[in-house]
């Protein structure tokens, strides 16, 4: 979590530097080998690391930021203490590193780390002894192998193995140095009397911001008056006081010189528009990475992977992951950030939740040599070899093609590669400079002052470009030259500029992005406790609705970036900020945000706005620019501190021992503590920016700690109970994750179910749903990583099943689960053996398709599959029985063997079974999917299916099947055919036309016989001739039937039964006309406007997130039969015993009529006039009428309806209907067709739709061509 000064209270936080810290061999307790670097008694004593110790640090200890001695000896030096002899290289080394605390807040380290020569006998007695011991060793190992053996093994530790500082040299570096071991023996060797033995030492300076350059500065000039011939002018004591208690922090929009031992120190801090402090080169990070790596890396921050840095450089590690992490303003990275990992800290790889950590490559060491539990959804960012590997189905970035070019621009502007480029440049401390001349220093000063005129400027320039020319290249005593230090400050300059500009490109996308997104935000609660209590079950931001008024091209990145922790904090941020300040970060972004709408009035569709680059780049480079240049603030000058006669005398290439008296006093108990802060209290804008009232920070105090489930500062902690209690926190995280995700699924999807039947409001169903699963697929992903140790492929799960059906396959276990009978296996038509039902089962049908699926991409699909058909639960509870295979493959903390845990983890996963899922179906589209059709005839009302030769034809949103003829004296038949999708429609009819072939069927099942799911085609009409309406075809609509208990799944096994007695559709088709003439008015009207309303709103929602329009049209409640109700009421029926009539009739004697009428000249005498409309009624019935297709009166009239609808005519029609003279003498007087004000209504209705483009289904118009 990113920290901000804002949050950092008290009097250390005034301070530049909060601890002065020394690291490195503590000469009592001797040395003690480093076991937790891996490191075998195979390497030389020298290569091997040793426990270093925190020799001294200052002060003791600050207000609200203990001192973590462990964590910081750790950081320090991450690999221990490292020897080396005078005839390898002392070059010195830095790195910076991080902490994290538990209120999100961090503290920055820099450190210094260079050998110093051993003085201690008792080291060098202890070195000589282990040399000996490991020739002995050595010696008697090369007589009992071969010596092509004795020779590669002497080779070998000296290559694989290099200690901290030698690990970050060039590879021409180590094939030299391994070279000079060779030669000294079999090994690298040390001889008192002849070597002289050197030891690692660290300087730290921990600060609360990133202080980079101001910090690696002060540091180096430190050890340079620790090397010189020469002491400084004060003891160091004076230096390490004074940034300490005496240099404050630059106020903001200021800058701020102090002075290093040997010269001036400059730092500066944005204001408070600007981008929060970020010095970690980004020209570095791009350099090595390239832009379009960058980009993807940041993708996958903002998208909460799990990322994992890798290099031989620890200061490479920190500038990539500090690049990545200023580049996500104004959103914070709420996980595990541990840039540097050491070798005690590599079980933080099994950590189960989003990380962003970096791990140091060994020389020699090779990436497959990694055991990394998690890599499903990892990406590996391989620093030095300039790759990212990115996990599969990454989405891009929005926009992401014009965004890496308008970064390409920038970095082309200062003359970098948007390729990236191998840094040559070694990481050596950069020294500042160290001029002969003090009239130089002093003018050096005044030009950053600004204090030099036009005539002295021109001087200075002058000497400049003479030092260019003439004697530059000479190093002055202990400094450099002069050409130097301007080039190390125009390169400190340029880092500066070009990290300002980079950033301001992010952010004005992310402005692009969310530049509305208040809009879209949820205040429920009356106040913070209220919402805090009710946090979990409370919708803070309206995603779906956000999600509608986005480019679809973007929709991919964002339906899942809106998921991550990192935007739920930014929004409950927001939410919090109507009872307690806002975080200066949002408030920040919200202010530029206000900014740009007083100035943007150009007001564009979002839909399909166009790009625009940033221009504030240079507004904000120049505000820099101006910082570095003129230094606005002086802090105290190091002065004599009242130290004991003989305590700072000066020993050139020893770091002396510091006085601590004068060190751990506090800044209030000297004479220069009233002047340190006198221009800080004359600063009015301070307290706006760093200060909070009581009551606001209290309640944002109460909000922190109630989102943090994780304990950043316990993951530093080495000792096994505070590992044992990390890895408890990681299992109580994980079943919560599950809770919460669950629960959010269950409710997404029971909102979903309605839009899906063409119900409901607008919502992004399908995007939204995906994104939610795929979330499901990365959470069992991480549950199945943590504590693996035995594992093949990327995949935790699939790894886990793999092993499990091996398992099963030793022990002899059918693959049939014991409860299956033989009707679990069947044959389809071409000849392929069908199983389906168990786990085993499931895997084998993914290991068969013809996808080419990766691991991760196989246990995606497997988890698809057992959620659709509800089983996943089932399943993974039965592959989670084989307890001795769950010992063999994880590590005693996994969660898989914490029993309570996993059975509550499972018993959520059940509560998915609650909901239909089709995620398997509409995902993989391109396989074979076995079906099943079963025809359910009613056993009363028909004469046998013997008599009739039926044919099916199932269509869905994927496809049809084609007519697949059943077999005779048979009512099912089993095909196999591509993905049909969703199914929609189903063609049923028969060949046979004879008056005996007739049946009255019930309803029409089709099982999936992958996925299980049932969909029933309810009919409940004739098929035959003279019979109902006569139809030997119809369009049944489906519905799919949600499985129930084990007995309901088998219920289609075999031939059904038939049912004895009709269904209540059937009742309705054979009851009276009475009946239907009873409708009320008021509710047949009804029907009719929320049919019409239903289709309104499918139309009104984005493409993705319609339901299915023929149910809308076709289905129970939809605009035919509604229509249907319409014309029926009132309708007067001569025919004996009441018996059935259709609508088709009434439309058919209405055309006849017109066209009678027409031919013998009547049409004058009527309301009637011959046009369009009489035109187009008249042909559209004939063209259905002389269809080839026997769809019977229910079918055409569905046919007429659905076409009128289509080509916008249907409103047209129905006040001709009502026009007719034949409507008077065919219906009562009360009914609805003769009520003009209805007519009128009903056309207005429909006349709504024409604005509409509607595309029916190839089931629907078969056969007719209009």
């Amino acid at each position: 979590m990113n920290g901000t000064a804002g949050s950092i209270t008290g009097a250390a936080s005034c301070r530049f530097a909060h601890y002065f810290v020394v690291c490195g061999v503590d000469t009592e307790t001797g040395l003690e080998p480093d076991y937790g670097t891996g490191e075998g008694f195979e390497q030389s004593p020298i290569r091997r690391s040793f426990k270093s110790k925190v020799l001294v640090h200052y002060p003791e200890n600050t207000d609200r930021k203990p001192f973590k001695k462990d964590a910081v000896n750790m950081l320090c030096m991450p690999r221990g203490l490292s020897f080396c002899t005078q005839a390898e290289r002392l070059d010195p080394q830095f790195h910076s590193f991080t902490m994290s605390f538990d209120d999100g807040t961090r503290a920055y380290g820099f450190v210094h780390t260079f050998y110093e020569e051993v003085t201690s006998a008792q080291i060098i007695t202890a070195m000589q002894t282990l040399f000996q011991m490991h020739h002995v060793e050595h010696h008697s190992a090369s007589s009992a192998s071969s010596p092509s053996s004795s020779s590669s093994s002497a080779s070998s530790p000296s290559t694989s193995s290099m200690d901290s500082l030698v690990s970050s040299l060039d590879e021409s570096d180590a094939e030299s140095l391994a070279g000079v071991n060779s030669c000294l023996g079999c090994a690298s060797s040390f001889d008192p009397a002849r070597d002289t033995l050197y030891v690692s030492k660290a300087l730290c300076l921990l600060t609360p911001l990133p202080f980079l350059q101001a910090s690696r500065q002060f540091l180096s000039q430190l050890h340079q008056a620790v090397t010189s011939q020469t002491a400084p002018p004060l003891p160091l004591e004076s230096y390490i006081h004074n940034i300490l208690y005496e240099v404050p922090l630059p106020p903001p929009g200021r800058s701020l010189r102090f002075h290093g031992v040997q010269g001036p120190i400059l730092c500066q801090r944005p204001g408070p528009g600007e981008l929060p402090l970020g010095e970690y080169p980004l020209r570095e990070a791009f350099s090595l990475l390239g832009v379009d790596n960058m980009v993807q890396l940041l993708t996958c921050a903002l998208l909460e992977t799990q990322v994992l840095l890798y290099s031989q450089d620890y200061q490479r590690l920190m500038t990539v992951a500090e690049g990545i992490t200023t580049l996500l303003f104004p959103f914070q990275w709420q996980h595990i950030y541990l840039p540097i990992v050491s070798t005690p800290l590599h079980h933080l790889l099994d950590a189960p939740v989003p990380f962003l950590m970096g791990i140091q490559h060994r020389a020699g060491a090779q990436r497959s040599s990694l055991h990394l539990p998690h890599e499903a959804n990892l990406c590996f960012v391989d620093i030095d070899n300039h790759c990212v590997e990115v996990p599969e189905d990454l989405p891009m970035f929005p926009d992401q093609t014009e965004l890496i070019q308008e970064l390409s621009e920038v970095l082309l502007r200062f003359g970098l590669s948007p390729q990236g480029s191998a840094i040559t440049k070694p990481t050596t401390t950069a020294t500042s400079p160290c001029l002969s001349s003090l009239v130089l220093e002093d003018l050096m000063e005044d030009r950053r002052n600004g204090n030099l005129g036009g005539e002295e400027l021109a001087v200075l320039e002058r000497l400049q470009a003479l030092a260019r020319r003439c004697g530059g290249d000479k190093m002055s005593d202990g400094g450099k030259t002069l050409r130097h230090v301007f080039e190390e400050e125009e390169e400190e300059m340029k880092d500066a500029k070009l990290n300002i500009q980079l950033r301001e490109v992010f952010s004005g996308r992310f402005a692009a992005l969310f530049g509305r997104y208040e809009e879209f935000v949820i205040h429920s609660a009356l106040d913070l406790d209220s919402w805090l209590s009710n946090r979990e079950g409370t919708v803070s931001f309206d995603k779906g609705s956000f999600l509608s008024v986005q480019p679809s091209t973007h929709l991919h990145f964002l339906s899942r970036f809106l998921e991550t922790s990192m935007f739920s904090s930014f929004v409950e941020g927001k939410v919090i900020s109507r009872w307690a300040d806002r975080e200066p970060l949002q408030q920040l972004f919200d202010n530029r945000l206000e900014r740009e709408r007083l100035y943007d009035t150009d007001e564009e569709d979002a839909h399909n706005c166009h790009y625009r680059k940033c221009t504030s780049l240079f507004e904000s480079a120049q505000a820099v620019e101006r910082r570095m240049l003129k230094a606005d603030h002086t802090a105290i000058h190091p002065h004599l501190l009242d130290m004991r006669i003989g305590q700072g005398l000066h020993q050139p290439g020893y770091f002396p021992k510091l006085q601590a008296d004068v060190l751990t006093q506090g800044q209030n108990s000297n004479k220069w503590s009233s002047r340190m802060t006198a221009s800080r209290r004359s600063d009015p804008k301070r307290s706006t920016v760093t200060e909070h009232s009581g009551v606001d920070n209290e309640q944002r105090q109460k909000h922190a700690f109630a989102r943090k489930n994780l304990r950043q500062s316990k993951l530093l902690d080495t000792l096994p109970q505070a590992v044992a209690e990390t890895h408890r926190e990681f299992v109580d995280g994980l079943l919560s994750e599950c809770r919460l995700k669950t629960k959010r699924m269950l409710m997404e999807r029971m909102g979903k179910e309605s839009v899906e039947l063409g119900q409901g409001e607008a919502n992004i169903t399908g995007l939204q749903e995906n994104t939610l699963i795929h979330g499901l697929c990365d959470l069992l992903e991480r549950t199945w990583g943590h504590g693996l140790q035995l594992k093949q492929g990327k995949s935790a799960l699939w790894s886990h099943l793999l092993h499990f059906q091996a398992a099963q396959g030793k022990a002899g276990i059918p693959a049939e689960s014991p409860g299956c009978n033989g009707s679990d296996t069947r044959t389809v038509d071409d000849g392929t053996l069908l199983l389906r039902g168990t786990l085993i089962q499931d895997m084998r049908f993914i290991q068969t398709m013809s996808e080419g699926l990766s691991e991760v991409g196989q246990a995606r699909a497997w988890i698809h599959l057992a959620l659709e058909k509800k089983m996943l639960s089932q399943h993974l509870k039965e592959l989670l029985t084989n307890q001795e295979l769950l010992r063999k493959l994880y590590k005693p903390h996994a969660f898989l063997l914490c029993e309570e845990e996993r059975e509550q983890f499972l018993f959520h996963l059940l509560s998915l079974n609650t909901v239909d899922y089709l995620c398997f179906t509409r995902v993989f589209t391109s396989i074979n999917i076995p079906y099943r059709v079963v025809i359910i005839p009613m056993k009363k009302l028909s004469i046998a299916m013997a008599t009739v030769d039926p044919w099916v034809c199932v269509s869905g949103e994927m496809g049809d099947s084609g007519v697949r003829q059943i077999p005779k004296n048979t009512q099912e038949i089993f095909f196999q055919c591509k993905n049909l999708g969703r199914l929609s429609t189903l063609q049923l009819g028969q060949e046979n036309s004879g008056l005996l072939a007739k049946c009255l069927i019930d309803c029409v099942v089709v099982y999936n016989e992958i996925t299980g799911h049932t969909y029933k085609f309810p009919c409940g009409r004739w098929l035959g001739k003279g019979v109902g309406d006569g139809s030997l075809e119809r369009v049944l609509i489906g519905q799919l039937v949600s499985p129930g208990t084990e007995e309901d799944a088998g219920r289609w096994t075999g031939t059904p039964p038939e049912l004895a007695s009709p269904s209540q559709s059937v009742r309705t088709v054979l009851g009276s006309l009475g009946s239907r003439s009873r409708m009320a008015a008021v509710e047949v009207q009804e029907d009719m406007r929320e049919a019409a309303n239903n289709l309104v709103k499918h139309f009104h929602k984005p493409e993705q997130e319609r339901g299915n329009l023929t149910v809308l049209l076709c289905g129970e409640g939809g605009l035919v039969l509604s229509l249907e109700n319409f014309l029926l009421h009132g309708f007067k029926s001569n025919r004996l015993f009441q018996r059935n009539v259709f609508v088709w009739d009434f439309v058919e004697k209405a055309v006849v009529s017109i066209e009678t009428a027409d031919q013998m000249g009547d049409l004058h005498g009527s309301t009637l006039t011959k046009g369009p409309p009489v035109d187009s009624l008249c042909h559209y019935v004939n063209a259905i009428n002389v269809s080839p297709r026997n769809i019977g009166k229910e079918g055409k009239f569905q046919l007429f309806v659905c076409l009128g609808i289509r080509d916008r005519l249907l409103s047209q029609w129905l006040p001709l209907l009502a026009a007719f003279p034949l409507t008077a003498r065919t219906y009562e007087e009360g009914a609805l067709l003769r009520d003009r004000a209805a007519v009128h209504s009903l056309s207005r209705i429909l006349h709504t739709l024409n604005e509409f483009t509607v595309t029916l289904e190839a089931a629907l118009v078969k056969g007719v061509d209009l």
